[in-house]
């Protein structure tokens, strides 16, 4: 345990130096520098474990490239495959119809997150996202992400608040810069030692990782909460509703499928924010009729 807080402290400490005192270069990259030197420190502590049959020193699990799939497992095509498992045209609806009712209450997480993320990248580079070029272009946008990237058996959703904490970091938001990445992205997926590498990153060092990403966001959050009145008691309680929720690591389960921690603060949040403002629009349709007369 101690070897594996080393191994993510290294790679928090070389991420924060590259990205404080690092050059232009160093800079733009300071999160693969961080992954890759707390990977040696492991890998160095796990060579010392093989060679003298320490288990405690074997951080990394070199299996993974033992197995390492040359032709990409396309997701799309086990998918078609599956469609004949079901026995009957009424059965695969049935199963389609409860992945609806599912997904779609998750779909309005997604909307929070999207505009939460649109709201920081505007701070981060100064632009208003949400009007220029627009919330319904970029939701347009993350829809159709999200749907390609489900059929092709992705990640259904495309606004992660990683790639804006790594935007900020770099300080680069270069669209031609983000679609190259894309591409470069999409292209070493079909590379499979490089696949089974980041495979076998151990999570000691991701951990290490996601404490300056999620910092990061986190630290964006608060700063949008600079013109919200804390002293107004509908407030309080959906600030407190997200952060307790999301801190504390609510996860709620319901058949096959789990709702993260994200996704239940932001439900928490959007019910609470319903809840608090019901007054609020009453109160507002009120004027609007006593205006009318």
């Amino acid at each position: 345990k101690y070897l594996c807080l080393l191994c993510g402290a290294v790679t928090l400490t070389v991420v924060v130096l590259c990205s404080i005192y690092g050059k232009k270069m160093i800079k733009l990259i300071p999160f693969i520098i961080g992954i890759l030197a707390g990977y040696l420190v492991a890998m160095i502590f796990t060579i010392i474990g093989n060679v003298n049959n320490i288990d405690a020193l074997k951080i990394i699990d070199f299996s993974v490239f033992s197995n390492i799939k040359w032709v990409p497992d396309f997701a799309l095509i086990h998918a078609i495959k599956g469609i004949n498992d079901f026995s009957s045209s009424a059965e695969f609806f049935k199963y389609l119809a409860l992945i609806v009712v599912l997904y779609v209450p998750v779909a309005f997480v997604s909307f929070a997150e999207h505009i939460a993320d649109h709201k920081n990248l505007s701070q981060i580079i100064d632009t208003n996202l949400i009007e220029d070029p627009g919330l319904h272009r970029t939701l347009l946008g993350d829809g159709i992400g999200s749907a390609v990237g489900s059929i092709l058996g992705g990640c259904p959703n495309t606004t992660y608040g990683e790639s804006i904490s790594c935007v900020a970091f770099s300080r680069n938001a270069s669209i031609i810069t983000i679609l190259a990445t894309v591409i470069i992205t999409v292209l070493v997926s079909f590379f499979g030692p490089l696949m089974a590498f980041c495979s076998s990153i151990p999570s000691c060092i991701i951990g290490g990782i996601s404490i300056a990403l999620y910092g990061f966001i986190a630290s964006s959050g608060l700063q949008m909460l600079k013109g919200v009145d804390v002293t107004e008691h509908k407030n309080i309680f959906v600030i407190s509703a997200i952060l307790v929720v999301g801190i504390g690591g609510l996860t709620i389960r319901f058949y096959r499928f789990e709702f993260s921690p994200i996704a239940c603060a932001l439900t928490a949040g959007l019910l609470v924010n319903l809840l608090a403002n019901i007054k609020t629009k009453k109160d507002i349709k009120k004027q609007e009729v006593e205006e009318q007369k």
